[in-house]
């Protein structure tokens, strides 16, 4: 017994519309943003987020959300698929990571570092501005015994 063609031609839209809906879904990310060395909230944060071509490069545009006085922020409706997400802050290293967007909510802890000392392969410690150095000390005539 083969099934009607009206049978096969809602059964196939059905199909089509599910997969439809796969590729237009959707998702509620919410981040928090901590500082690493005691876990308080790191507020006025930038969260920079751009899509990922399946190439692996970042696509154009983008979007930034800054965080509030408790480090966190939100934004409902980004796309699944692969995330770039950048924070920066003043006083801490820059934080870059790839995400894979694929359920209908999401939430990322960020944990900021300080920066760290700055190494050099030339040696010593790079010489000091001019105006970092103490002044030096002002000539004065000897003054001679009247023996």
């Amino acid at each position: 017994m083969r099934p009607k063609p009206g049978f096969q031609l809602a059964l196939l839209v059905l199909l089509a519309t599910l997969a439809s809906a796969e590729a237009d879904r959707h998702a509620t990310l919410k981040f928090q943003v901590l500082k690493h060395h005691n876990g308080k909230p790191v507020r006025n944060a930038s969260v920079i987020m751009h899509s990922v071509r399946k190439s692996g490069k970042q696509a154009k545009g983008g979007l930034q959300l800054k965080t509030n006085s408790e480090g966190k922020t939100y934004y409902d409706g980004i796309p699944y698929g692969k995330l770039r997400v950048q924070v920066l802050a003043e006083g801490f290293q820059t934080y870059g990571e790839d995400y894979e967007i694929d359920q209908p909510e999401m939430e990322i802890v960020v944990k900021l570092k300080r920066p760290q000392d700055q190494y050099t392969i030339y040696g010593e410690k790079p010489a000091a501005k001019p105006e970092d150095k103490p002044a030096p000390p002002e000539d004065k005539p000897e003054k001679k015994d009247p023996q």
